[in-house]
């Protein structure tokens, strides 16, 4: 079956023969043009992984600061495991700290309407770009408590 077609029908045994083509120095078999692709791809993936965890971080973050009466270990451990995560994940992907700005600008964005949801506050409550520097988001110590 020609590399095109099995990329289409059955991606897996698709990218097991590609690996396999490709460990073994077959170049000229391989599925160059995919195999491209699902590179590129999987870079774009890990920078959606990134705002992912930005805007669940900056969610809590927003809650911590507008329902202060609300605080407690579960908003706490959720606002450390994050940062955790996402430490690891720029650990994984150190490219991506250039991307950061933009990152936490498209995070914010998701942020503010993600917080609005669950607390049930206006979005116009929350402040329209993000209050906070990288540093302070990123900082263990930092709980933003108010203004």
């Amino acid at each position: 079956m020609p590399n095109s077609i099995l990329y289409d029908t059955d991606f897996c045994a698709w990218a097991n023969e590609q690996a396999a083509l490709l460990r073994t120095g077959q170049l000229g078999a391989a599925d160059i043009d995919n195999i491209a692709e699902e590179i590129e791809s999987m870079g774009r993936t890990e920078k959606r992984a990134l705002i992912s965890r930005l805007s669940v971080l900056l969610i809590h973050l927003l809650k911590w600061r507008y329902q202060p009466g609300l605080r407690g270990n579960s908003w706490r451990s959720k606002v450390r495991l994050q940062r955790r995560e996402l430490e690891s994940h720029l650990s994984d992907n150190p490219s991506l700290a250039a991307k950061l700005p933009e990152a936490v600008d498209k995070a914010y964005g998701n942020a503010m309407i993600g917080a609005a949801g669950e607390t049930g506050l206006a979005e116009s409550t929350f402040p329209q770009a993000c209050p906070w520097s990288l540093g302070e988001i990123m900082d263990d110590a930092f709980w933003p408590d108010g203004d």
